[in-house]
């Protein structure tokens, strides 16, 4: 016979009306939020492989068309924050539509910029309309969503930023190859709005949604707490130079690999995100990795991991340098993931904008990524570009002992006998 406590927890389980694997809804939400992912992830890199023909075509150099990129990212890191507080008050459905709606008008405009600045202008507008869109969309499900199935609901969006990230960058150095890197841009754009499109169809009204009033004198204690906790900003700062590394290298690597003495046209460069494939499995691992070695263990192994494949860079072998972009993919994605894990277990309250400022920070690394390896392989060639990203990984080194350091000091402080 069933114990009451049973019975309590059997009648608050049917009583939960949020939604779950097999309920009505649930299949139309994930689709949605993976079809937002994929959009997302696809306008906003969408041109990095573009670079070398964007530069060709406007007469800049790789640092000048990096800004491409880099203001796109930038714009999303200094808005994530302030649009994930309007959700609050409007709604996560309304803020996700409104952005990506934003983002997608944005795109079909792109392909016709006259020159440079505008192209920089018009990313830079499509980066900060997209800010709107990670932070709204980790809420709504975890509001819309029972418990059990959220790891699997976020882990279905988070397929789709893979996805879309890795998608755009093929769709358009093909399309590029043979109609121009304007058309290449104009068919992520496409893609998108038929995305957004899905998206506006399939995502269920939001029924748990309580509106809040904004309150910016309690936004802005709640971020200088965790601004203030030590352990919180080594995150921020570990998350941001890992993206620095991988900002630098995904940003530069086609005006390497487009020249001697390697030559690939570029769809084949294009081709070369599908290594991308290779950070979904070591993100899936990084978990393991806690478990085994510790979070500052598997936080070593995954910047030694990095380091190597920069080194391994530097070849001249192109079989080498694709080795070398398997092991910094497999690095990068193991250290975000654990540092990303890592911000929602430190921060005791205010988790969605301490979470926030973990993606400001990660999108400053890839905007500052960009551009600083772009200069650098303006001013030394490929090994310029490796060695801001072997700084960058000595940075994280450095933030990691520091952070063993400073818990050695605070356990003699606790526990001066055992010490």
């Amino acid at each position: 016979m069933p114990s009451a406590s049973t019975k309590a927890a059997a009648t608050t389980a049917s009583a939960d009306t949020r939604l779950s694997p097999g309920a009505p809804g649930y299949r139309r939400m994930s689709l949605a939020l993976f079809a937002a992912g994929l959009a997302t992830f696809a306008l906003l890199y969408s041109t990095q492989a573009l670079l070398p023909a964007i530069s060709a075509e406007f007469g800049a150099d790789a640092s000048a068309a990096s800004w491409t990129v880099s203001a796109a990212t930038g714009a999303l890191a200094l808005c994530v924050l302030p649009l994930s507080a309007l959700s609050e008050r409007f709604g996560r459905r309304a803020m996700m539509t409104a952005s990506l709606s934003v983002a997608v008008a944005v795109a079909l405009l792109v392909p016709l910029a006259p020159n440079l600045e505008s192209l920089i202008a018009l990313r830079a507008v499509q980066g900060a309309a997209l800010a709107g869109l990670p932070a709204s969309a980790m809420a709504y499900l975890a509001e819309e969503v029972r418990p059990r199935a959220l790891v699997a609901a976020i882990g279905l969006f988070v397929a789709g930023n893979s996805i879309g990230g890795m998608s755009g960058r093929l769709v358009t150095g093909w399309v590029s190859q043979l109609w121009g890197w304007r058309a290449g841009l104009a068919a992520v754009g496409l893609t998108s709005l038929v995305c957004a499109l899905a998206f506006r169809a399939l995502l269920p009204k939001a029924r748990h949604f309580t509106p809040g009033t904004l309150n910016p004198k309690a936004l802005a204690r709640t971020v200088r707490g965790h601004l203030a906790d030590p352990l919180l900003m080594r995150l921020y700062v570990i998350g941001a130079l890992f993206m620095t590394v991988f900002g630098a290298v995904y940003t530069v690597i086609g005006y390497r690999l487009v020249e001697a003495p390697f030559s690939l046209p570029q769809g084949v460069i294009g081709s070369i995100f599908l290594i991308y494939l290779v950070g979904t499995v070591s993100s899936a691992a990084a978990g393991k990795l806690v478990g085994r070695m510790g979070r500052r263990g598997a936080l070593y192994l995954a910047v030694s991991t990095t380091a190597a494949g920069l080194l391994f860079s530097l070849s001249d072998s192109l079989a080498l340098v694709l080795v070398g972009l398997v092991l910094i993919t497999a690095g990068f994605f193991a250290g975000h993931a654990v540092a990303s894990s890592s911000v929602s277990r430190t921060a005791k309250t205010g988790r969605a904008q301490a979470s926030a400022l973990y993606q400001s920070a990660y999108y400053l690394g890839s905007s500052a990524g960009g551009t600083l390896g772009a200069v650098a392989f303006h001013a030394g060639g490929w090994a310029g570009t490796v060695l801001i990203g072997l700084v960058a990984v000595l940075g994280v080194v450095s933030v990691t002992l520091y952070g063993s350091h400073s818990a050695r000091v605070e356990a003699r402080r606790l526990h001066p006998a055992a010490a």
